[in-house]
């Protein structure tokens, strides 16, 4: 909205403050009960809640959000890839955990290879996520990739 011209030639421009896109109720529904009952402490707990990920032909990263007790807030489907890679950028996968107000994080995508063996991009993204949660306070508990009949955790194997 603009005011009538005042001396000297200068217009003040006024802002109108936005809505925002995002609320932390809109992101908070999309855990339904029977998922947010469970204290999610185990990477096979991610595996099994999360298993049918093994039959996409393309990659899919979801990241959990978890309370202080970790229990389930919400999952968020950051990125769809390739058959053999997607763009994770930390900014994406944080935006919805701090709206959530998640106290932490798990990381998990899957191999549409089938083998869950991390790549080396893998273990890249994985560092600097990690690195992204330390600054914001939001820390990163794991990274499970799913396989067609396995699984990897980066918390199991002590990469993280």
């Amino acid at each position: 909205m603009t005011v009538p011209d005042e001396p000297h030639g200068h217009r003040t421009i006024r802002l109108r403050l936005l809505r925002p896109v995002y609320s932390r109720e809109v992101v908070r529904e999309c855990a339904p009960d029977y998922l947010s009952a469970h204290h999610y402490t185990s990477p096979a707990q991610v595996y099994e809640l999360f298993r049918d990920l093994s039959r996409e032909s393309k990659e899919n990263f979801i990241c959990l959000h978890l309370d202080a007790k970790y229990k389930l807030l919400c999952f968020d489907r950051v990125a769809v890839g390739t058959l053999d890679g997607s763009l994770v950028h930390p900014r994406e996968v944080f935006k919805g955990a701090l709206l959530s107000s998640a106290a932490s994080v798990i990381l998990l995508h899957n191999h549409p290879s089938g083998d869950p063996k991390p790549s080396a991009e893998d273990r890249e993204v994985t560092r600097k996520l990690v690195e992204a949660g330390k600054l914001l306070g939001v820390p990163v508990l794991d990274h499970v990739i799913i396989g067609e009949l396995s699984y990897y955790s980066f918390r199991e194997t002590g990469e993280l």
